[in-house]
């Protein structure tokens, strides 16, 4: 459920500089599900004894699990509903880890409005600022909405 949803409009939302974020920590029961709901079962992410002889030294998330929350913001706060993802392009810099808290910003950096189209800077941190993915995502306004 997506709380105070309006309209979009181009002085509310798209203007560059515009933000948002989404917070979460992940969980065992985060990385359980997503191995469950995709297959991917990596021993790095499911196996604490195979991750304690990898450089990491333990287990790591799925990063599609942080990316799965720059989906959140994109589909539920910038640009928010009745905006579909056109293309997403991410880049994972470093590994998360299970208890690790992931914060989610997407920044507005082109807006064309006769096209309906706004694209963002898409980025994700953990709690010590450490930057884990970087990215770029194209959405599009429904005619229907911006009607």
């Amino acid at each position: 459920m997506v709380d105070n949803f309006t309209r979009p409009s181009t002085d509310s939302c798209c203007a560059p500089g515009s933000r948002a974020s989404f917070t979460k920590t992940i969980t065992e029961a985060d990385v359980t599900t997503l191995a469950g709901v995709t297959g991917d079962f990596n021993p790095l992410h499911v196996d604490a004894e195979y991750a304690r002889q990898t450089r990491y030294g333990q287990r790591t998330a799925h990063p599609l699990l942080a990316s799965g929350l720059i989906s959140a913001v994109l589909n539920t706060r910038l640009p928010g509903p009745g905006a579909i993802c056109l293309s997403q392009q991410i880049e994972y810099l470093g590994p998360i880890f299970i208890g690790d808290t992931i914060t989610a910003v997407v920044e507005v950096t082109a807006w064309q409005p006769e096209k309906h189209l706004i694209t963002l800077k898409t980025t994700c941190h953990n709690q010590d600022s450490r930057q884990v993915i970087t990215g770029q995502a194209v959405m599009m306004f429904l005619k229907e909405v911006m009607a």
